[in-house]
């Protein structure tokens, strides 16, 4: 690391315990008070790559350092851990899953490591392969780290035409259930279904979770131009018939 790197952070670390000592909002905080507000922070950084904005990433990235800063001061308070332990702890992780460069110094592909990267959680105790995806993640999120893990130790549908075979399955016994109109088992094949579209999403090479976002972004876009149309007619979009609607949509599109 750079002398001026390393003079940085130090920089940084004196501010942290300036701010913990001196500003009465710093002092109050904990590590539920800040969970809350991590997760917002990583949103916003995601918002900056989606939109190849690398001088706000540039921001999100310093706020997100500001809390690791921050519960390592909190744990360091509590005699529990500080900056230092995270980033040692973080070094031992790196070499120990990275046997290949720092050890055997063997070339191996990228499907290698992905493979071995899964053995060694398993040997440094997790208990599944499964163990390391958050239980807070977004549901659309922790299907695809649950299918990416899994596929990654061979269990997967070995074709698209599988995978979409699939789909249909699902797609058909949610239609059963809804001819039966039971809500609970509707929602559970509606489930099962969205399930078998991120895996074939994925076989496809494709981040559902980003390839969502795109249709998201594409929506308002159109919506939006939906609605200075109308606006300009001088018409309330309320007012308007489905039909009609749908007219001014096709328009748009």
């Amino acid at each position: 690391m750079k002398k001026k790197e390393t003079s940085s952070i130090i920089r940084l670390l004196e501010i942290m315990n300036e701010l913990r000592e001196k500003c009465p909002w710093d002092r109050e905080q904990t590590i539920d008070s800040l969970k809350t507000l991590t997760v917002e922070e990583s949103y916003e950084l995601l918002d900056a790559i989606n939109d190849k904005d690398y001088n706000e990433m540039k921001n999100e990235l310093g706020d997100l350092l500001l809390h690791i800063v921050f519960y390592s001061k909190i744990a360091s308070e509590k005699s529990k851990f500080n900056f230092n332990d995270v980033v040692e702890t973080l070094i031992k992780k790196l070499i120990d899953r990275h046997p290949h460069v720092f050890d055997t110094k063997k070339i191996i592909s990228k499907k290698e490591v992905e493979k071995n990267w899964e053995k060694i959680k398993l040997r440094e105790g997790k208990k599944s392969i499964l163990s390391g995806v958050p239980k807070t993640l977004p549901a659309l999120i922790k299907s695809e780290r649950i299918q990416d893990k899994v596929s990654k130790a061979g269990f997967k549908w070995n074709s698209l035409n599988d995978s979409k075979n699939k789909i249909k399955e699902e797609f058909n016994e949610l239609n059963i259930e809804i001819k039966k109109n039971s809500f609970n088992e509707i929602e559970e094949e509606f489930g099962d279904l969205m399930f078998s579209l991120v895996n074939y999403g994925n076989l496809l090479g494709i981040n559902s979770e980003n390839a969502l976002e795109k249709a998201n972004k594409k929506f308002i876009e159109r919506f939006t131009r939906l609605e200075t149309l109308i606006k300009k007619e001088k018409i309330e979009i309320d007012e308007l018939k489905q039909v009609k609607l749908l007219e001014y949509w096709k328009k748009i599109k």
